[in-house]
C-alpha cells in the first residue's frame, strides 16, 4: 500500500518531466510560420484548430459533443495581402517600425503628412499617422472609413513628411472558428467536472509577409493544458477533466462567450474552472484573477504553493473581463484566471517568440494545478 501512494504522489513529477519536451514542440508548432499566427489569413486559425483536435485524438479525449469542433462565425477586418509603407523616402519594416490599426481601410497613394500635435500627423485624404513608443497589435470586428499607421519612435529620428501607402485589407463578415473541446470521463462522478481553458487563436498575419508567433499569448497555454490533457487521460479521475481551447479571444471573447451561450455541457456541472493564458515566464510570480471572488479556493491554492513552494509569489486580482474566464464567471461557474509574470515583455508584437520564451514555471504550474484540481474533489 505504502508503495503504491508513493507511486501515485510521483506521477505528476514524472508526467511534468517527461511532457517538457512536448510542451516545447507544441508551442513550436503553434508559433511556426506554417500557422500563420493562428489568426485570419492562411487559414491559420483553422490549421491551429486542426492540430490541436489532433492531438485530442491522440491523447484519448472524449469529444463533448458530435466532434472536437464547436463553430461559429463572426465578423472581422483582415489584411491578407499588400502592406507596405514609405516615409520620406524610407521603406518602413512590418511590425517592426510600424503597424495599421486593426480597424483601418486600405489605402494606396503618396500623401503630404501635417503635424496636429507632439505625437499625431494627418493627411486630408483619410491617413492618420501616429507615433508610438511600442506597437502592438489587435484585432477588430468592424471598419473605419480612414487607414491609421502607428510608427515606431525609435525606428527613426527625423520629421515625418511624406508617406506613401499600399495597402490592401479585406473584411469578412462571416468568419468562421471552432472552439476545441474535449474531456476524460470521471471513474466516479461522471457528471460532476473540473474544466481546464485556453485560447488558441492569435493576431495572425499582418500582409504577405509579416505574422505575429504569439508564444506566449498564447501557445504556451495550449501547450500547458494539452499536457494536462496527457496526464488526465493516463490518470483518470473521479471527476471528468474536460479542455477547451477557445477560437477568438483576441477578437472579444468571442469563443468563450459562445460556448456559454451554447453550452456542450451543463454550466452547472463545472465545478471549478482554470483558465491558462500567458503562462510561458514566472520568474516574478503569478496572478490569479477571480481571487477576491473565491476567496476559499484562493486560500487553497496558496496552502498548496506554500507547501511545496511551487511558484516564488502569488498575487490576488480581482473580477476582471481580460480572458475567457469571464463569461463563465458571469454565468455563476467558479474561475479562475492565472498568468505568469517576469521575463520577456514580448506582447501582441512580432517579439513574442518561441526561442525567447523561457517557461519558467512550467514544472510547478503543472503540479499546483494537478493539486488544486484534486483539492477540488475532496
Amino acid at each position: 500500500m505504502k508503495k503504491l501512494i508513493l507511486i501515485l504522489l510521483l506521477l505528476p513529477a514524472f508526467c511534468v518531466a517527461q511532457d517538457s519536451i512536448y510542451v516545447r514542440e507544441t508551442i513550436n508548432t503553434l508559433t511556426s510560420k506554417a500557422l500563420w499566427g493562428r489568426g485570419y489569413t492562411r487559414d491559420g486559425m483553422k490549421k491551429a484548430g486542426a492540430f490541436i483536435a489532433s492531438e485530442y485524438q491522440k491523447i484519448g479525449l472524449k469529444p463533448m459533443g458530435s466532434s472536437y469542433l464547436q463553430t461559429f462565425n463572426f465578423p472581422v477586418n483582415t489584411f491578407p495581402g499588400k502592406m507596405s509603407v514609405e516615409l520620406n523616402g524610407k521603406k518602413l519594416i512590418p511590425g517592426k517600425d510600424f503597424i495599421v490599426n486593426n480597424e483601418s481601410t486600405g489605402l494606396k497613394g503618396k500623401f503630404t503628412l501635417s503635424k496636429t500635435d507632439t505625437l499625431n500627423y494627418e493627411s486630408n485624404q483619410g491617413l492618420k499617422v501616429t507615433l508610438k513608443d511600442k506597437l502592438t497589435w489587435s484585432v477588430a470586428t468592424e471598419t473605419t472609413p480612414n487607414l491609421t499607421i502607428q510608427l515606431n519612435k525609435k525606428s527613426f529620428n527625423y520629421i515625418p513628411k511624406d508617406i506613401k501607402t499600399d495597402i490592401e485589407n479585406q473584411f469578412v463578415p462571416n468568419f468562421q472558428a471552432a472552439n476545441i473541446c474535449g474531456f476524460v470521463k470521471g471513474t466516479r462522478k461522471p457528471d460532476s467536472l473540473l474544466i481546464i481553458t485556453a485560447h488558441y487563436d492569435h493576431l495572425g498575419g499582418m500582409g504577405s509577409e509579416t505574422y505575429f508567433p504569439g508564444a506566449n499569448d498564447n501557445a504556451a497555454g495550449v501547450a500547458t493544458l494539452l499536457s494536462l490533457a496527457k496526464y488526465y487521460a493516463a490518470n483518470p479521475q473521479p471527476y471528468s477533466i474536460g479542455f477547451i481551447c477557445f477560437a477568438a479571444e483576441e477578437a472579444g471573447l468571442i469563443g468563450s462567450h459562445y460556448f456559454t451561450e451554447n453550452p456542450l455541457i451543463p454550466l452547472s456541472n463545472i465545478k471549478f474552472l482554470l483558465n491558462l493564458d500567458l503562462v510561458g515566464t514566472g520568474a516574478s510570480g503569478m496572478t490569479v484573477v477571480n481571487a477576491s471572488v473565491y476567496p476559499k479556493a484562493f486560500a487553497q491554492l496558496n496552502e498548496l504553493n506554500n507547501a511545496h513552494q511551487y511558484i516564488i509569489k502569488i498575487n490576488p486580482r480581482g473580477k476582471a473581463a481580460n480572458s475567457d474566464h469571464y463569461f463563465f464567471t458571469e454565468k455563476g461557474v467558479p474561475a479562475f484566471f492565472i498568468y505568469t509574470q517576469g521575463g520577456p515583455s514580448a506582447y501582441h508584437d512580432i517579439f513574442d517568440q518561441p526561442e525567447s520564451l523561457p517557461l519558467t514555471e512550467y514544472n510547478d504550474l503543472f503540479k499546483l494545478i494537478v493539486g488544486f484540481n484534486q483539492k477540488q474533489m475532496e
